[in-house]
C-alpha cells in the first residue's frame, strides 16, 4: 500500500481539525453576538461593487496613480476572479453551516462553497495594489483586509483556512500584476 496518500489524508485531516478548533473558539467568544453587527459592516465594505471607489480615492493622493490603479485593479481582478471561481467550484468545500451540526451562520453567504474566501481575496488584492502605489496607506489597507478575513469567520461563513487562502491568492495575484505592469 502506498503511504503517500495516507500521509496527505492525515495532513488534510490535521488542517481541518485545526480549522474546526479555531472556528469553534471564535464562535464561543463572550462578545461574539456584539461583534456580528460590526462584522457585517466590515464584510459589506468588501462587496465587489465598492472597489470602483479605490481609483477616485487614490486620486486624492496622486492624480497620476489613479489611472494606473484602475488598470492594475482591473488586470488583477481579471486574473483573480477566474482563479477564485475555479478553486471554489473545483474544491467544493462546504461552508461551516453545512459542515457543523446545529450551527447557523449570521448571514446568508453569496454562494454555496467556502474555499477560498472571495471577500478576503478581493480585499487583499486591493490592499496590495493600494499599498504598492501609496506606501503611506500600507497599514490601513492591510488592517482593513485582515478585518475582512476576520469578519468572514466571525459571521460564520468561512473557516480560518478559507480566509488565509483568500489572502494568499489576492496578495499574490496583485503582487504579480504590479510587477508585470510596473
Amino acid at each position: 500500500m502506498d503511504k503517500q496518500p495516507l500521509s496527505k489524508f492525515r495532513l488534510l485531516h490535521f488542517i481541518h481539525s485545526g480549522d474546526l478548533i479555531t472556528f469553534h473558539w471564535c464562535m464561543c467568544r463572550k462578545r461574539q453576538r456584539q461583534l456580528t453587527g460590526l462584522s457585517k459592516f466590515i464584510s459589506h465594505s468588501a462587496d465587489g461593487f465598492y472597489y470602483v471607489l479605490i481609483p477616485p480615492f487614490i486620486l486624492l493622493f496622486d492624480a497620476t496613480m489613479a489611472q494606473f490603479a484602475l488598470i492594475a485593479l482591473a488586470t488583477a481582478f481579471c486574473i483573480e476572479r477566474p482563479l477564485y471561481c475555479l478553486l471554489k467550484k473545483g474544491l467544493k468545500r462546504n461552508r461551516p453551516a453545512d459542515t457543523l451540526p446545529d450551527f447557523n451562520s449570521f448571514i446568508t453567504p453569496s454562494d454555496q462553497f467556502s474555499f477560498p474566501s472571495g471577500h478576503t481575496s478581493g480585499a487583499f488584492l486591493c490592499a496590495t495594489v493600494v499599498a504598492t502605489l501609496i506606501p503611506e496607506l500600507f497599514w490601513p489597507a492591510y488592517l482593513w483586509a485582515c478585518l475582512i478575513g476576520a469578519s468572514r469567520i466571525l459571521l460564520g461563513v468561512h473557516f480560518p483556512t478559507d480566509t488565509l487562502a483568500g489572502a494568499l491568492i489576492g496578495s499574490t495575484v496583485a503582487t504579480l500584476t504590479m510587477e508585470f505592469l510596473i
